[in-house]
């Protein structure tokens, strides 16, 4: 299973609008932000790694001004790790990914008054953002680039998801394009005056059941804490493996 989510996350990185491929790295660069969380790189599963590598990787971050940062499933780089350290990295964090499949989905029921969809307008896409901004306890905007990101993301085969509440939008997620049959859900967020009512759940499970009934046969996603931890395994999710999050100021 690890080798199958990295590889998710390979091909994944080679989307972005100037993704770069240096050694045994693909780097995922994107022009219009400089968020550490959208520019990453991650190494070839069993691709034999050298500090000269490490070297190479930190140039081609300090030449497109993003800092250097990587995302990948532990065990698909052995020994990598000590090479960054050594290099100047520091690790962010160290995460269980959980996993889901048709059969494992489970069920939650969207409270009353609140529906999903997914937008298919550019203003119902800002909304969508602006909501999950607010969730995650950042500035409320969406700039014409978020938006574009999110537009790309669901023409390429991935799906975004809002909770529509009247004429307020509560929150909502996405999972990214499909690769060989696995994709990720993430930015599960829900608005505070909407919480505790199991949207969460719903919207999980929800992006879950679309995306399989669009072919993908396996869904993973990371848990941010413990109540979301609990969340994600009542919709069917159960660990799998181990993420490392490392950069280098």
């Amino acid at each position: 299973m690890d080798l199958r989510i990295q590889r998710s996350v390979v091909s994944h990185l080679r989307t972005r609008p100037k993704a770069v491929e240096t050694g045994p790295f693909v780097v995922g660069i994107d022009p219009d932000t400089d968020s550490p969380h959208i520019n990453y790189a991650t190494p070839l599963p069993g691709a034999a790694v050298t500090a000269t590598d490490v070297t190479a990787l930190v140039e081609t971050f300090t030449a497109a001004g993003r800092k250097p940062r990587l995302e990948y499933v532990t065990s698909s780089s052995p020994g990598l790790e000590d090479l960054l350290l050594a290099a100047g990295f520091a690790v962010e964090a160290r995460h269980e990914y959980l996993i889901c499949t048709p059969r494992t989905l489970g069920a939650f029921s969207v409270p009353e008054g609140v529906l999903l969809a997914e937008p298919e307008s550019d203003p119902d896409r800002a909304a969508l953002i602006v909501a999950l901004n607010e969730a995650f306890g950042e500035a409320p905007q969406a700039s014409e680039a978020d938006v574009a990101r999110l537009r790309r993301n669901q023409e390429r085969g991935g799906l975004a998801l809002a909770a529509v509440a009247g004429a307020e939008c509560a929150g909502g997620g996405q999972a990214m394009p499909p690769q060989d049959g696995v994709s990720e859900i993430g930015g599960i967020g829900v608005r505070e005056p909407f919480r505790r009512r199991g949207l969460g759940g719903a919207i999980t499970a929800e992006i879950a059941r679309r995306i399989f009934g669009r072919g993908v046969e396996i869904a993973w996603l990371e848990a941010g804490g413990d109540d979301s931890w609990r969340v994600y395994e009542r919709a069917g999710f159960a660990p799998a493996g181990r993420r490392l999050y490392i950069s280098r100021a």
